[in-house]
């Protein structure tokens, strides 16, 4: 089960999902319709099979330890890509506010541009299949469900308190150049684990699976394949 971030649709794993798809059926979860993450976590859960590997990219990793505070019996394996296990802070819900105002008052598309700018590194600013990609990603999102998934976020949890309990594999991915949700982050969610490996990708921002999408993929196929008992606890890749 992939879950993808915050304005971001199915084709955030387009180049993931092959690989992936050789260890069983993948499924993309869907985060467009409810406005608080327990409600969202829910509905993910309603859908998915009895037992499955979990993955999630930024909101999707706020969305998958809510899955683990719902159901974690059912999740077999855990993946945190570019993610963080921190609350917002007050200027953090500030901006989301201002961005559910402009994209409802018609100024969607600035919101899109700023998020842009900020997700990706500054050398891959100029990549137009990468934009072109990210602005796909918000059109199938669209302001409505926009301001759905930053009303979800901006009241999320602080979830590092149950991280020590989530003992099944887990892969915690972070991009070396993310300025939104940084590799130290990343650390302190791997070192309040029990059995997690961190990842730290080089030449990477924030949308790590479409910036370096080969890393990532052979991140997760390696996660996949990798027994249980063979994980030690903060290791680091």
């Amino acid at each position: 089960m992939l879950v993808p971030g915050l304005l971001c649709s199915p084709r955030l794993y387009a180049e993931q999902l092959p690989a992936l798809w050789r260890f069983g059926p993948v499924s993309v979860a869907s985060h467009h319709h409810d406005d608080s993450v327990p409600a969202i976590a829910g509905r993910i859960l309603a859908s998915a099979p009895p037992r499955f590997a979990l993955a999630g990219l930024s909101m999707g990793g706020y969305l998958a330890f809510e899955i683990m505070r719902q159901d974690a019996g059912r999740v077999t394996r855990l993946a945190l890509l570019n993610t963080s296990a921190r609350p917002d802070t007050a200027e953090q819900a500030r901006g989301r506010r201002d961005q559910i105002a402009l994209a409802r008052d018609g100024r969607f598309t600035e919101v899109v541009d700023a998020l842009y700018r900020r997700w990706v590194r500054p050398a891959r600013r100029g990549d137009r299949e990468l934009e072109r990609t990210m602005r796909q990603m918000a059109d199938e999102t669209g302001p409505e469900a926009f301001a759905r998934q930053q009303a979800a976020i901006m009241n999320r949890p602080d979830s590092r308190p149950g991280l020590a309990a989530i003992d099944c594999p887990v892969l915690v991915v972070a991009g070396a150049d993310d300025d939104v949700t940084p590799p130290e982050h990343a650390a302190e969610i791997a070192g309040l684990m029990p059995k997690a490996r961190l990842a730290v990708i080089p030449d990477c921002g924030h949308l790590s699976t479409l910036e370096q999408p080969a890393a990532v993929r052979q991140a997760l196929t390696d996660w996949l394949a990798q027994a249980p008992e063979g994980v030690g606890a903060g290791e680091t890749e």
